[in-house]
């Protein structure tokens, strides 16, 4: 009889055990569910009143990294990027202006419904973000690159990249700062500029890249990943 009762006994300590655990488990849940919903730790695209912070925390990273830095060539750093120059493309993917794969297939749905006022902090947010250098390329093809970056090919009437996205790729807000960007990304823009239409915004630019071999293309890419500019 004894041990017929621990046995029962037993069986009801273990199932309480099972109970409490099932329901800590389920808190949990609840608890991660509620933080979710808040505005600081949402993922919703669709509220106007998720903070640009939140955002970039939350969505923007799994992309670019959590301060602009993105470590995958296929996404450019916006680290220290121009807010001015932020915000015109922002309003570009959320217009369906910027049409390059790149562009739509990301950026599109992403931004269609963020409003100026989170597009304008998400700008600020970056530009005030740390640039950290990338990883330094060929040697032979940065010094190519740099001549490109800093004279151009006067014989082709090409100007020095630095006329316009100043003396340290530093970027102003008409122009990004392209030092420590990535190499792969560079090169696959300058062949939008140089062969689509899909940066319709980039006027100035198409008309620069026109007459760039592919050996231009390659070597200022590599440089400017390698040209570190705080």
């Amino acid at each position: 009889m004894m041990e017929e009762s621990e046995k029962t006994m037993s069986v009801h300590v273990t199932g309480r055990v099972r109970r409490v655990a099932l329901g800590s488990v389920i808190a949990a849940a609840a608890a991660l569910l509620v933080a979710c919903s808040t505005v600081e730790r949402s993922r919703t695209l669709g509220n106007p009143a998720i903070p640009a912070q939140a955002l970039a925390a939350q969505v923007c990273s799994n992309c670019h990294g959590l301060d602009g830095n993105s470590v995958s060539p296929n996404f450019p750093r916006l680290a220290g990027q121009p807010a001015v120059y932020l915000t015109a493309q922002l309003k570009g993917f959320r217009g369906q202006n910027r049409s390059d794969p790149a562009g739509f297939e990301y950026m599109w749905g992403l931004s269609r419904h963020l409003t100026d006022e989170q597009i304008d902090g998400l700008a600020t947010y970056y530009a005030g973000q740390q640039p950290r250098a990338n990883s330094a390329a060929d040697p032979q093809l940065i010094e190519k690159g740099r001549a490109l970056f800093e004279t151009g090919v006067p014989d082709k009437n090409i100007p020095p990249c630095a006329a316009c996205h100043g003396a340290e790729a530093q970027g102003n807000e008409s122009f990004p700062r392209l030092a420590d960007q990535h190499a792969d990304y560079i090169v696959k823009q300058l062949l939008v500029f140089q062969r689509t239409d899909q940066r319709p915004g980039g006027g100035v630019m198409k008309t620069i890249a026109h007459d760039l071999t592919a050996e231009n293309i390659v070597a200022v890419a590599a440089f400017l990943q390698s040209f570190h500019f705080r």
